[in-house]
């Protein structure tokens, strides 16, 4: 493991109710809740002496927990990783492009293998391709008054600043697009813990009508979608790959019909083109 209960730390001391565990990687105790009477929460609980004897294995459906392995059956029936039943709006390989073998080139080979001909030749044809495309890409770093005070937070490390600082540059151009304002759905694809959407909401105050829906793959911890929950704005989390995700088929977007409005921030290239795909291709308003 990367930490150990017993690696020399800091003279802090692990909150009242919480693990006993240290992490090292992270400079901190896990934040994890205890059972009572316990030190260490189920995830670390190999470190407590009492709890030697049972053996923790990692989890066969998400290697990013383990499990006691003698509880490994009652454990795989409640998952949170486990196969669940698909919902309306899960239409496999719906963004995933090519699906006629024969539309699909019989070799792809290396740009580094082709000779200087070949090459020239690719290079002539991107052009033509190409030719009255504007394709000038200028940097946009904006900023935005909803994150002013978290930004100025003396208690921010490196790496919550460069997060703020993207999450307020992406706000900054949503504002100019003029994209930001009420009676809208957001869409957040690759949402994370959600704190693109987070603040968001934060810009748009008490402005009515406003959904958000928040696309992630995987189970994510420490979620910021209950920090929500008792005020106007509609937060709904749906776990899937954008691979499957067909947006006409979410209820409350084919319910409400109203505009949308795809945002992201944990995206890479290609999933950037996919979500371009998706919000086109359907019909959807707003990107």
């Amino acid at each position: 493991m990367a930490a150990s209960a017993s690696t020399p730390h800091t003279t802090d001391f692990p909150a009242e109710g919480r693990c006993s565990y240290y992490v090292e990687k992270k400079k901190r105790f896990c934040r994890m809740v205890v059972a009572a009477g316990k030190r260490f929460c189920g995830e670390h609980a190999g470190a407590a002496e009492e709890e030697n004897a049972r053996k923790r294995i990692l989890c066969p459906l998400d290697p990013k927990h383990t499990v006691y392995e003698d509880q490994l059956a009652k454990h795989l029936k409640k998952c949170n990783s486990r196969e669940k039943p698909k919902p309306d709006f899960f239409i496999q390989d719906i963004n995933a492009g090519l699906k006629d073998e024969t539309e699909i080139p019989e070799q792809l080979v290396p740009i580094s293998s082709l000779s200087e001909e070949q090459l020239e030749n690719l290079i002539k044809k991107l052009r033509r391709a190409s030719e009255g495309l504007n394709s000038t890409l200028k940097d946009q770093i904006m900023s935005h008054p909803a994150l002013h005070d978290a930004l100025n937070d003396p208690k921010n490390g490196d790496s919550a600043t460069k997060h703020l600082k993207q999450q307020a540059s992406i706000l900054g151009n949503i504002e100019k697009l003029k994209l930001l304002g009420p009676r809208r759905c957001f869409v957040e694809f690759g949402a994370g813990k959600g704190k693109l959407s987070h603040w968001v909401d934060i810009a748009l105050k008490d402005a009515e009508k406003v959904h958000f829906i928040l696309v992630e793959k995987v189970t994510t911890r420490f979620k910021v979608d209950g920090k929500h929950r008792k005020k106007n704005s509609v937060f709904e989390r749906l776990q899937i790959d954008i691979q499957h995700l067909c947006l006409n088929k979410i209820p409350l977007l084919s319910k409400e019909k109203l505009p949308v409005v795809g945002i992201g921030k944990h995206l890479c290239g290609v999933a950037t083109g996919v979500i371009g795909d998706i919000m086109w291709a359907k019909n959807i308003s707003g990107l």
